[in-house]
């Protein structure tokens, strides 16, 4: 009956209740002694996981006491909990887990967490400096954390992470740049001279240019999503991927805000509602995908990228633009004409407004003398500026 056990615990199958059940044993403070305590899961994989999350809580101090608790523990267990308690998605859980197996690799992993010096950790994280900034700043946050649920339990009196300087990469940020005007109308005409049935992709690109989706949200979209009538794209999920890579349907955005209605430019109208008749139409799409490969079930976001390089290769000689330049263009267009960054913040689905003044602060300082010179007309509109200082101003421009 019982599947796995190791003394301290073990996962199990109650026939009469249909369950898994996951039993494990707590100290009690109170009378000295170890007590059962189970709990019930539908399978057999969320009890194991529970149970290994159990096994590294204070609650065990036997445990602790006799084997330690390797940094290597502290860290899967910690990823478990933040998953199981959704804090973390499956593709942000696949991601943290190839942080932690190449933290594997390092003898310091399997060491008790209360041996771990700060020179250690230190040498762990300049050994990264070959990675992205992204990629150390993620194993950088994940010792972090490990190290305060360390102090916070008890198993260590001192945290060896606070003296630990995150080094920085080797390599240079990407940047991910917006096609300046002649670009996009450019690749607009182009695109538009294509049809349908010789270029697939064009109605993905023009959705991204013209709305700011992200690549996986446009490939979620279906046709119950579009508002014809209203003129409008419900934006409520995302193609993302699970713990091993594998494309799948997210049920929710890649943030909070991401969830949204974009209204559709009335130029883009006639093209989402061809892309309808399309889908309406291709067989083995019962989930009427706005946008479905006919030999799969979704279409690879690496797929759309690759082949929008493709042609800015060929056919304009650019090689710095991606999928996501075709967001940032559209961004980047709102803040040109004048849009407020709030109202744009919104629209792109940014989680709040910090992101969006940080993604388009070049373009925000491009157009900051022009919105001040609102600000001076308004003076003069609303008498608030004196006839002296009037005077003053104009002396000095006869000056300069």
């Amino acid at each position: 009956m019982s599947s796995k056990g190791n003394g301290e615990g073990s996962v199990y199958y109650n026939k009469q209740r249909k369950k898994w059940n996951a039993q494990y044993k707590e100290y009690d403070t109170k009378t000295g002694k170890m007590k059962y305590k189970t709990k019930s899961f539908k399978t057999e994989n969320e009890a194991q996981k529970y149970l290994n999350t159990i096994m590294y809580q204070k609650e065990n101090p036997i445990y602790i006491e006799h084997n330690g608790i390797p940094l290597i523990e502290i860290l899967k267990a910690n990823l478990e909990l933040k998953y199981n308690t959704n804090k973390i998605g499956p593709a942000q859980y696949g991601r943290l887990l190839n942080s932690i197996k190449r933290l594997e690799k390092y003898p310091i992993a399997n060491k008790k967490i209360d041996t771990i010096k700060t020179d250690e950790l230190q040498a762990y994280l300049n050994s990264l400096k070959n990675l992205s900034n992204s990629m150390i700043e993620k194993a950088h946050q994940q010792l972090n954390q490990a190290f305060t649920i360390a102090m916070n339990k008890g198993y260590i009196v001192q945290n060896p992470m606070v003296d630990v300087i995150r080094p920085k990469s080797n390599k240079e940020n990407k940047v991910v740049r917006a096609l300046t005007v002649e670009e996009q109308e450019a690749f607009t005409n182009w695109l538009v001279d294509k049809p349908i049935d010789e270029f697939k992709y064009r109605n993905v690109y023009l959705l991204q240019m013209y709305t700011g989706l992200r690549v996986g949200e446009a490939l979620a979209l279906t046709t119950h999503d579009i508002d014809l009538k209203n003129k409008r794209l419900n934006i409520s999920r995302t193609l993302t991927t699970d713990e091993k890579g594998n494309i799948i349907m997210g049920n929710k955005t890649k943030t909070y805000s991401g969830k949204r209605t974009i209204p559709i430019p009335y130029f883009l109208y006639p093209y989402i509602k061809e892309q309808i008749k399309i889908a309406n139409k291709q067989i083995n799409n019962d989930e009427k995908l706005l946008f479905k490969p006919n030999n799969s079930k979704y279409c690879r976001r690496s797929t759309i990228n690759n082949e929008l390089k493709r042609i800015f290769k060929q056919e304009f000689n650019i090689t710095d633009i991606s999928s996501h330049s075709l967001r940032h263009t559209f961004g980047t267009r709102c803040i040109e004409s004048g849009m407020a960054p709030v109202v744009v913040q919104r629209l792109m689905g940014h989680k709040d407004i910090a992101v969006t003044l940080n993604t388009y602060t070049s373009v925000l300082e491009q157009f900051k003398e022009r919105e001040f010179d609102k600000v001076n007309q308004y003076y003069l509109n609303e008498n608030l500026i004196g006839n002296n200082l009037i005077s003053e101003k104009n002396d000095n421009e006869k000056e300069i």
